[in-house]
Parts: structure tokens; C-alpha cells; sequence
């Protein structure tokens, strides 16, 4: 039997298949991180759909107001779930390539993305060790799912060196507009979990990995950047796992029942005045 995941309130789990445990995954403990600008972020997508659509949103608004308004508050959430899509099928096309699957034919939204992932498997000659896989963590309460592990040979200054040492990595696929911060915490997470968990149930203990990295992958172009997973990065992930537990769990009970209430209101004489 596989993990499972579940959602409730509003965060992923990942639900254990022989045990009676379920453990909030890595991206929602990652959410705890602020993000002041996703809200500048979405009125600039709405913005800018009301502009570049006005008469059509005028022709919409004079039929149906309620719908209009509907239509330019969903811009931010159209565009991210086209985004979604196009990185998930990116992810699957990038496993298919990574385990050595020849694929033929893509949609033509995806011929960039095969091209760079085909640049760097060329380049590196990485040796697929896990892909996919969920980690575990029963030290520190979490889990969540991993790209891939890979084994590449490296010259000291970190380029690919077919007769260069190799290092055990952990990696993580972006697709998005650029590489964020948080990528780094992600791997610390998976970097420091106790065990693998594959997809027919199968357990393994998390290898000793030589470090992280992040395959950035764009319609552009591609690359490869070395990422911090250390013990100081993760004890920065430990610090959102509190914030997480407190969103979710403590925060609940930190407010008392009244020990005492009152039922009368307060007239003050401006109000008496003014009747």
C-alpha cells in the first residue's frame, strides 16, 4: 500500500498506510512563510485583465455585474492553475526522460522543457537513485514528496566531471519564473527525514546525502544551482513547523471562557443628545 494524502483545513497530510498517523506535508508548513506580495501581485493581475478587456468587461458587467466582478477577482487564480499544469506535466515528462523513457511526442507547450531536461541529462549523466518517492519523518512530524535523488560526478568547482568525484543529491525540479529562497528549506525538509517511503509501500531509510540541488527549467533555457540544506537551514524549517503547529493547533487555546460578562450598553450623552 502507498501513502495517501488528505486535505483538511485547507493543508496537506500525508496518511501513513499501515499506521494510524497522518503528518502535515513540507509545502504547508512552507506556507507559513509571509508573502506580502502576492497580494500586490494578484490586484496587478486583475488590474491589468480590466484594462486590456474593458469593453469586454463593460459588455459582461452591463448583463451581469456579480459575474464580471467573479471574472476579474479569478485572474490571479486562472493564471496559477495554468501554471500548475503546465509545471506538473513538465514533472512527468522529466521523470519519464530521468528513468530513461523515450518520449516521442509532447505538446508543443512542452517542447522547451524537453529540450533543456535532455541538454542536462546529456551534460551531467545523472544516475537515477529514487524519483518521486514520499520522505518520512517520525523524529519531527512531517513528510512530503521529493523529485529525485540522483548520483552525479562533479569536478571540485561543482561542474559535471564524468571522472569527477560523485555526490549523492538531492534535487528539486522549478518551473516557474525564477528560483525563491524557500527551495532551500523544501530540501533541508526532505534532506533530513528518516525514511523513504516508495509507491508500493516499500521503506528505506533516508540515504546519506552529499548535499541539494534545483534543476531550473524555463521555455528559455535551464539551470543547475547547488542549494543550502543544512542543519542551520533546517532549524529555520523547525521554526515554521511551531509557527504551523500554532496556526493550526495552539492558537485555539490560548483564549479562555469569560469569567465574567456584562449585558448593558453604554449610552454616552453625545448619543443622549442627539435623539
Amino acid at each position: 500500500m502507498s501513502v495517501r494524502t488528505i486535505q483538511r483545513g485547507g493543508a496537506r497530510w500525508y496518511v501513513h498506510p499501515e499506521l494510524d498517523v497522518k503528518l502535515p506535508s513540507v509545502t504547508s508548513i512552507l506556507n507559513m512563510i509571509p508573502k506580502p506580495f502576492l497580494a500586490y501581485w494578484q490586484a496587478k493581475m486583475v488590474a491589468e485583465l480590466a484594462v486590456d478587456s474593458l469593453n469586454i468587461v463593460a459588455q459582461m458587467a452591463a448583463r451581469d455585474r456579480a459575474g464580471a466582478v467573479d471574472y476579474l477577482k479569478g485572474a490571479a487564480t486562472r493564471y496559477t492553475r495554468v501554471r500548475a499544469r503546465l509545471g506538473s506535466d513538465a514533472h512527468d515528462l522529466f521523470e519519464r526522460l530521468l528513468r530513461g523513457e523515450h518520449v516521442a511526442r509532447v505538446h508543443p507547450d512542452l517542447e522547451p522543457y524537453k529540450a533543456a531536461f535532455l541538454e542536462f541529462l546529456a551534460l551531467f549523466q545523472p544516475e537515477l537513485v529514487h524519483a518521486e518517492d514520499v520522505c518520512w519523518s517520525d523524529t519531527h512530524g512531517y513528510a512530503g514528496s521529493f523529485d529525485a535523488i540522483i548520483r552525479v560526478r562533479l569536478a571540485e568547482d561543482g561542474t559535471p566531471d564524468p571522472d569527477g568525484e560523485p555526490h549523492l543529491l538531492i534535487v528539486d525540479w522549478k518551473t516557474s519564473k525564477d528560483t525563491y529562497p524557500d527551495v532551500s528549506l523544501q530540501l533541508a525538509a526532505y534532506r533530513h527525514a528518516d525514511r523513504i517511503i516508495k509507491a508500493d509501500g516499500t521503506e528505506l531509510p533516508m540515504p546519506e546525502l552529499d548535499g541539494a540541488a534545483v534543476l531550473h527549467v524555463t521555455a528559455d533555457g535551464w539551470a543547475f544551482k547547488p542549494v543550502a540544506s543544512g542543519k542551520a537551514v533546517f532549524a529555520v524549517f523547525r521554526t515554521l513547523q511551531d509557527v504551523f503547529r500554532w496556526d493550526r493547533e495552539t492558537s485555539k487555546t490560548v483564549i479562555g471562557r469569560p469569567v465574567a460578562t456584562g449585558s448593558q450598553t453604554l449610552i454616552t450623552g453625545t448619543q443622549r443628545r442627539a435623539r
